[in-house]
């Protein structure tokens, strides 16, 4: 029920027409560009891909010099559904958010999704982001120091840490955040988003 007054409280806050700022963070593979992309959809918002702003052709980063310009022109619509983490850009996402969306389910949960995912992008060849060229291989994903599944891994305990200390820090006092634990709890706070 409290998660319910709060989100009424921001969508509504006091004028119909405004508009909703959305970051939606979680480890890779837990599952928040799906999430993120539900919440776009239901509150017919602008989905932005922080994967897509980065990366470029042949696994080429954007530099943040090229990065950080073209995210803040994003960032000036007046309401969007963000996904990504990107810790070093939070500065530039978090001055603009009104809610910050945390998918974090447990941690064999999220390396199963990662597996899954991993296995269906490298079966099917799909490009992740369009013009890019780049996708994920059998190789690249299960046999390489670049796995996205070994980043799963490395990054899973480190990603909930800092998510729960930047709850706890005065600093974000000003943010909304919202911890979903399941696809469960998912499915209940995209029920709110009326």
């Amino acid at each position: 029920m409290c998660l319910l007054l709060i989100l009424a409280s921001i969508l509504w806050n006091g004028n119909p027409h405004n508009f909703m700022r959305i970051n939606v963070i979680g480890t890779s593979g837990s599952g928040k560009s799906t999430l993120a992309k539900r919440i776009a959809a239901k509150l017919n918002l602008p989905y932005i891909e922080m994967d897509r702003l980065y990366w470029r052709a042949n696994w080429q980063g954007t530099p943040d010099e090229e990065l950080y310009p073209r995210l803040e022109q994003l960032l000036e619509q007046p309401g969007w559904v963000l996904d990504g983490n990107y810790n070093r850009s939070r500065d530039i996402k978090w001055r603009h958010v009104d809610l910050v969306v945390w998918v974090d389910y447990g941690f064999w949960r999220t390396l199963l999704q990662a597996v899954l995912r991993a296995a269906r992008r490298a079966w099917h060849k799909q490009e992740l982001w369009p013009g890019t060229g780049n996708g994920e291989s059998f190789r690249r994903s299960f046999f390489s120091r670049e796995s996205i599944i070994l980043w799963t891994i490395k990054t899973w305990r480190a990603n909930r840490l800092r998510y729960a200390q930047d709850m706890a820090d005065p600093q974000y006092q000003h943010l909304r955040f919202v911890r979903l634990t399941s696809p469960q709890k998912a499915d209940e706070f995209l029920a709110t988003l009326t």
